[in-house]
């Protein structure tokens, strides 16, 4: 069993429960991790034959262009579309940070972690 992980993409995006966030947007990082069987690829050393972080990226980016109140919700739509394109992942998890929230007080990030087995 092997994990791929994609550690902290940077994406700009439009989430959150008040209309000013969905308006003005935030940085967000986003890490992603994948299990399973890789040893295919392992031997054969052949794309086609792994999961493509490339292609986690833009799922991820493609996400996250499609503006939500909650940052659950968002995540749960990730997983789910990686989930559809690779039938051989086993458990797919992803931890996103929103970056200085709008908040009383100061916080680096508010963070959700979500990870689904098949």
């Amino acid at each position: 069993m092997g994990k791929i992980i994609v550690d902290e993409l940077e994406i700009y995006a439009y989430h959150g429960c008040f209309s000013e966030e969905r308006k003005i947007g935030s940085d967000y990082k986003l890490t992603i991790w994948v299990e399973g069987d890789f040893s295919n690829a392992e031997k054969s050393d052949k794309l086609e034959e792994t999961v493509d972080y490339v292609r986690i990226s833009d799922i991820a980016k493609n996400e996250m262009a499609v503006s939500s109140k909650l940052i659950e919700h968002v995540a749960d739509r990730i997983l789910s579309k990686i989930f559809n394109e690779w039938p051989d992942v086993r458990t797919a998890g992803l931890l996103i940070k929103k970056m200085n929230p709008p908040m009383n007080v100061f916080a680096n990030s508010v963070q959700y972690q979500l990870e689904k087995n098949r």
